[in-house]
């Protein structure tokens, strides 16, 4: 089978298809860095690096040379997802409605072009890739009306395409990290209409749970079971922040945020800190209960200084001219993993301390790459990080990668549960019926 990868990064998710034997045809992605990490990865890939607006007739034609004359099986678009709504179409409207002009971002956009190529390439498979935000953001469309964008999706494919977007938790496909996306998948295929037809879904079954029930179910994989027997690291100095593994290093952290950090227990964050001094265990914690109204509201009761002795507590602080103040922000930030649990999410920031819930289940750092790789799965298979034309990969550059990714492992679920429908292998329960039934 034959594919076209939008949006492609550095192809992290492009690695599920090679592992099932689909073959990237064409590639295109904006930044050059991230395209470069590609090309060495997939070298058998015609790659177009640039902007989707201005290159859309050149991937269309070219994919059609490549193509010499037979069907385009599947079109794998990720578009970015830093400007998909997180407050919904509704509150946008309203907006609007009380004549304030909305605020649009342009990013969004990019899903006009992606369908024009869509449209012109006619492939028998569409799947997109997204934040769950991506169901509720709203669009301008070629003629400046405003719609929401699985809508326009769906106005643009022709009648022949049924599917729809469906929310995923990619723990629940045996990666070890919490990460919900959103994976909305249209086929022209008549197995695979038929299929969607009879399920009301082309997502396979659940592999894992938090809580299993059956005996065919497995738990969910833990921090834990990935990294527990990595070597211990410590960024407190740059002997100890570094071991003989590749990528398994991690970033020094300055004197004040070492010593919030390693006066963090486990499963805690820095904000809720006690008194190391006087040991008074008593101060006041972040909490939140719900008012008059019913609604779950934040407890600001937290102090900074030990109510027993005075002394400043190890919690992120801020200081203004000589007088400190609790830092303002998210609990999350200084938050440690938990040990028996999944990760959660990896994102671009997934090296700062100050970033949601990234700090070591118990060491003193962060989240080494080398973990980040296993904890996203790229482990799984073959990939380097280099790039063609051989000049250095950053660290931010495998951050920022490992961040805008899909978790190959559990795409790869997702793809073979595909295939193994579009080949028969896969029936819906009203086929299996008609066929125990003749």
């Amino acid at each position: 089978m034959n594919a076209v990868s939008l949006f492609t990064s550095g192809g992290i998710g492009d690695l599920a298809f090679r592992n099932n034997n689909i073959r990237i045809l064409l590639s295109n992605e904006l930044l050059s860095d991230r395209h470069a990490l590609f090309e060495y990865n997939f070298s058998n890939t015609f790659c177009i690096t640039g902007d989707i607006w201005e290159l859309c007739d050149e991937i269309i034609k070219k994919t059609k040379e490549l193509l010499d004359g037979k069907k385009l099986d599947i079109i794998y678009a990720t578009p970015p997802c830093q400007g998909m709504s997180k407050n919904g179409q509704g509150k946008l409207l309203n907006s609007i409605r009380a004549g304030k002009k909305p605020k649009l971002d342009l990013r969004n956009r990019l899903i006009i072009p992606t369908m024009k190529i869509i449209n012109e390439l006619k492939p028998e498979i569409v799947v997109f890739e997204n934040v769950p935000e991506m169901q509720n953001t709203v669009i301008q469309d070629e003629n400046g009306e405003l719609i929401n964008i699985i809508e326009y999706i769906q106005n643009k494919l022709p009648g022949t395409y049924i599917g729809k977007p469906e929310v995923v938790e990619f723990a629940n496909y045996g990666v070890p990290q919490c990460r919900q996306r959103l994976i909305t998948i249209f086929t022209s295929n008549s197995q695979l209409s038929e299929y969607f037809l009879s399920e009301k879904t082309f997502m396979p079954p659940r592999t894992h749970s938090k809580s299993p029930h059956n005996v065919t179910m497995n738990s969910w994989i833990t921090v834990r079971d990935v990294i527990m027997h990595l070597p211990s690291l410590d960024a407190a100095t740059k002997d100890t922040a570094i071991s003989d593994i590749p990528f398994h290093r991690v970033p020094l952290l300055d004197e004040k945020k070492y010593f919030w950090v390693s006066s963090t227990p486990q499963e805690k964050g820095a904000f809720d800190n006690q008194c190391d001094v006087c040991g008074f265990n008593g101060n006041p914690t972040h909490s939140s209960k719900k008012d008059t109204n019913g609604i779950n509201r934040t407890d600001h009761n937290n102090t900074l200084h030990c109510v027993k002795c005075g002394s400043i507590l190890p919690r992120p602080w801020v200081c203004d001219e000589g007088s400190y103040r609790l830092m303002k922000g998210y609990t999350s930030a200084y938050r440690r993993m938990k040990w028996d649990e999944p990760a959660t999410a990896l994102t671009r920031n997934l090296s700062y301390a100050c970033s949601d819930n990234k700090l070591h289940p118990e060491q003193n750092r962060v989240l080494s790459l080398y973990e980040s790789f296993l904890l996203h799965t790229i482990s799984d298979y073959v990939y380097h990080w280099e790039r063609k034309d051989r000049k250095k990969v950053s660290d931010k550059t495998v951050r920022e990668v490992i961040g805008e990714s899909i978790p190959p492992r559990g795409l790869n679920v997702i793809l073979n549960h595909l295939l193994n429908i579009y080949y028969g292998k896969i029936m819906g329960s009203k086929d299996m019926q008609l066929q125990i039934f003749i």
